[in-house]
């Protein structure tokens, strides 16, 4: 069910651009790698998260888009099927998370 969105309060971006603004931010904050040896896989997974970002705020930005709700879905989507894993995180480094 759609609920009526608030007017947007000047300054302030609406809702539907905060939620698409997350999802970018989900795409692009993964952990940094542990080792140089990590770094391959933590690039490709970035690279792949990168695209589907650009997919999404471009498509945000077209004259006729989609909607940014489904947008945002279709981004978050594409994401979980790009899990931030196989590889070790750096902040995790002790305790093996990632693999």
């Amino acid at each position: 069910m759609d609920l009526p969105m608030p007017p947007a309060v000047p300054g302030k971006p609406s809702n539907e651009l905060r939620d698409l603004l997350a999802a970018v931010l989900e795409a692009l904050d993964i952990p940094y790698p542990a080792t140089v040896g990590d770094r391959e896989t933590h690039d490709r997974i970035l690279n792949d998260r990168v695209c589907q970002a650009k997919i999404a705020l471009r498509s945000a930005l077209e004259e006729h888009p989609l909607g940014i709700e489904w947008t945002v879905q279709y981004l978050r989507e594409q994401l979980a099927e790009l899990p931030p894993t196989g590889y070790q995180h750096y902040a995790a480094k002790g305790a093996g998370a990632g693999r």
